[in-house]
C-alpha cells in the first residue's frame, strides 16, 4: 500500500502519474556592492524585461485560458511596473549598498510577510503573487532561465511548495495529470486556474508532507476528496483507473440530459441555472445547457486592472452574455466588492472586519458614481435579453429603495438622452445576512425576486468565518438553523407571489437538492459542471415524498444527524 497524505481539495477529478518536483526559490543572502549605479541600471533593465515577458504571456494564454483567468498576467504587469515598489527597492540597494536581485528579494519578502499577516484569505494569496513577480525579476538579473512548465511530459502529477498562478497558466493541460502544492488554497489565483484547465489539484499539504515526494515516483492525485496516494500498489491503481473510468462513464451518461427540461420523477419543474464570473465563462455554461445564469458575478470585471470599467466597457459584457443565453434569464449580480474582494484603484480602507463591513451595496451607496455608471450599462444592455438585476449584501427595506431610487433616476435620465434602455429589467436582492431572511415577509413587497447566497448566509447565522481551519466543521449548508431560515425565505417569498432561488454553494449540493425542492425553491445556481448532474437527480426526485418528510427534517436539532439523514432519505 502507498502512503497518504491530505490536502485541501481544489480542482475536482482524478489524476495518475509521474511526479515532477518544483524545487522552491531559494533565499538569497545579502550581498554588499560598490557599484550602485551599476546595479540601479540592471534594476531597470530587468524591471523593463520583465514588464515586457508578463505583457507577452497575457496576450498568449487569454487565447487558451480565457480573459478573466489570462488577467492575472496583466496584474503582475501592473505590480511590476508600480513606482511606489520599484522606487522602495531601489531606496534598499542605495541605503544597504547590497545587489539588485537582494533588494527586489528582501522587499519583496517584507511585503508580502505584511499580506499573510492580514485576516483575508484572499489578501494572503496576494502574497504569492508578490513572490511570483519578484522570482521573475530575480531571475532577469541572474540571466537564469525558468523551469520550463510547458515541456513537462505527458503523465506528469507537479508537486510544489508554493506553484504560482504563472506557473499553472504555463502548463499544458494534456500532459499534467495533476497538481500538489504545500501551501495554497481554493481562493488563490493558481486553483481558479486549475479549475478552468480541468487539472486535479490539491492544494495545503504542508511543506513537511512535500519532503516526501521524490522525483519519478507514481502518484494518486484525488482533487475531489483531497487525497494523495505516494507510490501506489496496484491494487490501490487500479481501484483509482476504476473511478476515472466511472466519472468518464458519468459524463458520457449525463449527455442524454442535454435539451431536455429540467423535471422532477413527479412532473415538477425546476429552472437549474450557472454561476459565472465573466463573458468567458458562457462555453461552459452552453456545453452544459443551463437553463439559464443565476448569478453574474459582475464585481469580476473591476478587479485585476488600474480603474473601473466604463459604462461602454461594460455595456458590452452585460450584452454578450444576454444574447448568447437568447432569452433565457440572465440574473447579474451589482459589483459585491469588500470582504475578500479588494480592488485597490477604489481606495478602500482595511477594516478589522471586512465581511461585515463596507462592502456590496453600503459601499455602492456611498459611492454612487462607480454604482451609477454600473446601472445605466446594465439598463442598456437590457434591451438585448432577459435581464435580472440583483443586489447583494441587502439587510434592510430601506437600503433596497435608495437602490431602487437610483435605477428610477438613471431611467429618467437615459430617456431624457433618448438612449434606448429596458423598462422590462426585473430586480431582486440576494438573502444572504440573516437580517434579511426574517424580514423577508417586508422586502418580498419591494421586489421581482429573491435569491438565496449561502456562502455569506451560512457564516453569518452561525458566526463562523468560512476562512478559519479550527472552526471548519461549524461551517455546514446542514445547519438547522440555517435551512429554517430558507424554508422561511421561501415562504415568504411564495406569499408575496415572487419567485425564489439559491445561488450559494449549497445549490450544487445534490444531497440538499431534494429538501430545497420541498422548500418550494423555483431556481438552483450552480457550477456550470453541475448543470446536467442536477438535472439528473432532479428526475430521480420525488418531491411529493420529500414534502412529506420535511417537517420531520426541520425538527432535527443536530447538524450532523440532520445530514446524515437528509442522505438517507431524501432520495
Amino acid at each position: 500500500m502507498g502512503s497518504a497524505v491530505k490536502g485541501l481539495a481544489v480542482s475536482q477529478g482524478i489524476g495518475i502519474g509521474k511526479l515532477a518536483v518544483l524545487e522552491s526559490a531559494s533565499v538569497i543572502e545579502k550581498n554588499e556592492v560598490t557599484d550602485i549605479a551599476g546595479e540601479i541600471l540592471k534594476l531597470d533593465e530587468a524591471f523593463a524585461d520583465a514588464a515586457d515577458q508578463l505583457e507577452r504571456l497575457y496576450n498568449e494564454k487569454r487565447e487558451v485560458l480565457g480573459e478573466e483567468n489570462a488577467m492575472i498576467f496583466q496584474a503582475h504587469l501592473l505590480m511590476v511596473q508600480d513606482e511606489i515598489w520599484q522606487e522602495a527597492i531601489r531606496n534598499l540597494l542605495k541605503k544597504e549598498k547590497v545587489s539588485a536581485e537582494s533588494a527586489v528579494y528582501e522587499e519583496s519578502e517584507n511585503t508580502a510577510a505584511m499580506f499573510e499577516k492580514l485576516e483575508s484569505e484572499y489578501m494572503q494569496e496576494r502574497a504569492h503573487d508578490i513572490r511570483d513577480v519578484a522570482r521573475r525579476v530575480i531571475r532577469l538579473l541572474r540571466n537564469e532561465e525558468a523551469f520550463k512548465l510547458s515541456e513537462l511530459p505527458s503523465g506528469t502529477v507537479l508537486a510544489a511548495e508554493d506553484l504560482t498562478p504563472s506557473d499553472t497558466a504555463q502548463l499544458i493541460p494534456e500532459n499534467i495529470e495533476g497538481i500538489v502544492t504545500a501551501i495554497g488554497g481554493s481562493t488563490s489565483h493558481a486553483a481558479i486556474i486549475a479549475n478552468s484547465l480541468g487539472i486535479p489539484a490539491v492544494m495545503g499539504v504542508g511543506k513537511k508532507a512535500l519532503e516526501g515526494f521524490m522525483k519519478g515516483a507514481t502518484v494518486i492525485v484525488d482533487g475531489g476528496s483531497g487525497d494523495i496516494i505516494l507510490d501506489p500498489s496496484e491494487v490501490e491503481i487500479e481501484l483509482y483507473r476504476s473511478k476515472i473510468g466511472e466519472i468518464e462513464q458519468e459524463s458520457e451518461l449525463l449527455k442524454a440530459y442535454k435539451g431536455k427540461e429540467s423535471l422532477t420523477l413527479d412532473g415538477r419543474k425546476v429552472e437549474l441555472a450557472a454561476n459565472i464570473a465573466s463573458p468567458d465563462d458562457l462555453k461552459n455554461v452552453i456545453e452544459n445547457d443551463a437553463d439559464g445564469i443565476g448569478l453574474f458575478r459582475s464585481e469580476f470585471l473591476f478587479m485585476d486592472r488600474k480603474t473601473a470599467p466604463s459604462e461602454e466597457e461594460q455595456y458590452i459584457a452585460y450584452r454578450t452574455v444576454l444574447e448568447a443565453m437568447g432569452g433565457k434569464p440572465v440574473i447579474i449580480r451589482t459589483m459585491d466588492i469588500g470582504g475578500d474582494k479588494k480592488v485597490p484603484y477604489l481606495n478602500m480602507e482595511e477594516e478589522m472586519n471586512p465581511f461585515l463591513g463596507y462592502r456590496a451595496i453600503r459601499y455602492c451607496l456611498k459611492e454612487q458614481d462607480v454604482f451609477r455608471t454600473q446601472l445605466r450599462a446594465l439598463l442598456r444592455a437590457g434591451v438585448h435579453g432577459n435581464l435580472k438585476v440583483m443586489f447583494p449584501m441587502i439587510s434592510s427595506v430601506q437600503e433596497l429603495r435608495m437602490a431602487k431610487g437610483i435605477v428610477r433616476e438613471l431611467e429618467k435620465e437615459l430617456s431624457d438622452d433618448g438612449i434606448a434602455y429596458s423598462e422590462k429589467v426585473q430586480y431582486g436582492i440576494m438573502i444572504e445576512v440573516p437580517a434579511a431572511a426574517l424580514v423577508s415577509d417586508l422586502l418580498a413587497k419591494e421586489v421581482d425576486f429573491f435569491s438565496i447566497g449561502t456562502n455569506d448566509l451560512i457564516q453569518y447565522t452561525v458566526a463562523v468565518d468560512r476562512m478559519n481551519a479550527h472552526i471548519a466543521e461549524l461551517y455546514t449548508p446542514y445547519n438547522p438553523a440555517l435551512l429554517r431560515l430558507i424554508h422561511m425565505t421561501v415562504e415568504n417569498a411564495h406569499k408575496a407571489g415572487i419567485p425564489v432561488g439559491m445561488c450559494g454553494s449549497a445549490a450544487g449540493d445534490l444531497d440538499l437538492q431534494a429538501i430545497f425542492l420541498a422548500m418550494g425553491l423555483d431556481e438552483l445556481s450552480m457550477a456550470p459542471r453541475l448543470v446536467l448532474k442536477a438535472r439528473k437527480r432532479a428526475a430521480e426526485t420525488d418531491v411529493t415524498l420529500a414534502e412529506s418528510r420535511l417537517a420531520e427534517m426541520l425538527m432535527i436539532a443536530e447538524p450532523d444527524v440532520l445530514e446524515d439523514r437528509i442522505k438517507s432519505m431524501m432520495l
